[in-house]
């Protein structure tokens, strides 16, 4: 995050924020949401009036966040009795145009327009600013209490986080173990594997007397080389502890783990194929239930 105070070993894309302001008898609430997100998406939603709030909102969100879904919402309420009508005209217009184009036009009955007004958005009720000095007041305070929320937000994505990073933790301790009993087992011994090619081409050949002792060998050890997995063990035990690093970070890491993973199955997908025993290719299985695992909370990091 681009904020120090609020920088992360790792943290979720999902919470939730809320905090609520009052300044001349009008009292708001800024509400702040966010789920998984290939990137930042900020959506603002405040009343018409103040749509000039918009654009400072979004940076707001963005000084605190770097990835995830996100919607904010503004409510205000006012006790003031002069207020002012104002009516979302773009909005309006859109609905009669929906309505002509559904029912043919909209009826001269004034149920009809009472109908379109009733509709969230399209009527709100506004405290006249008298001032430009009033207006940058009152957006001063709005964007002050989105702060605060946007910061409740990032707590909520922080305690989440904490969650996540202990499965992970867990996820990469099981392959670490996986690889380790990989390691051990006959389906990673150069002499089991030499072992098992001179017993399956002695059963394939009919006439065994034909092929030479020394070409015979030239083959078991070229096939023997093709299916030693010490190689993509010794890579997936590098990617655990590139894992581990990432975990160790201040910054956001979730796309770099989203690749780590890809490679994580690439690696045992290698495994299973050149496996020469039932054991090796049930630790290999082992091995990509478990990346999946890792993936799918994987998903959630920012």
């Amino acid at each position: 995050m681009s904020n120090e105070e609020f920088s992360l070993p790792l943290a979720s894309m999902t919470g939730f924020g809320r905090a609520s302001g009052e300044l001349h008898n009008q009292r708001w609430t800024w509400e702040a949401k966010s789920v998984n997100g290939r990137s930042l998406d900020v959506r603002i939603k405040v009343p018409f009036s103040y749509g000039r709030i918009e654009l400072p909102a979004k940076k707001v969100a963005a000084k605190y966040l770097d990835r995830g879904s996100v919607s904010i919402t503004l409510s205000i309420e006012s006790d003031h009795t002069n207020n002012v009508i104002r009516i979302n005209r773009p909005l309006l217009d859109e609905l009669i145009a929906l309505h002509r184009e559904i029912s043919g036009g909209v009826s001269d009955a004034p149920s009809g327009i009472e109908t379109l007004l009733t509709i969230k958005g399209v009527v709100e009720v506004a405290e006249p600013i008298n001032s430009q000095v009033q207006a940058e007041l009152m957006d001063a305070a709005l964007l002050s209490t989105l702060d605060e929320a946007i910061k409740k937000l990032v707590d909520s994505r922080r305690a989440e986080g904490k969650q996540i990073s202990t499965l992970l933790d867990k996820f990469l301790s099981t392959l670490e173990g996986l690889c380790r009993k990989a390691l051990q087992s006959d389906g990673a011994q150069v002499c089991f594997i030499r072992s098992q090619l001179e017993e399956q081409i002695a059963r394939l050949l009919d006439c065994p007397q034909e092929i030479s002792a020394d070409r015979l060998a030239q083959e078991v050890a070229l096939l023997a080389t093709k299916a030693d997995v010490r190689e993509e063990l010794d890579r997936l035990e590098t990617h655990c502890a590139a894992g581990r690093e990432l975990l160790a970070k201040k910054e956001p890491i979730g796309r770099r783990l989203d690749f780590l993973c890809q490679e994580f199955n690439r690696e045992a997908n290698t495994l299973c194929s050149k496996s020469a025993s039932k054991k090796l290719t049930r630790i290999g299985l082992e091995m990509k239930a478990t990346i999946d695992q890792l993936r799918e909370q994987v998903q959630n990091v920012e």
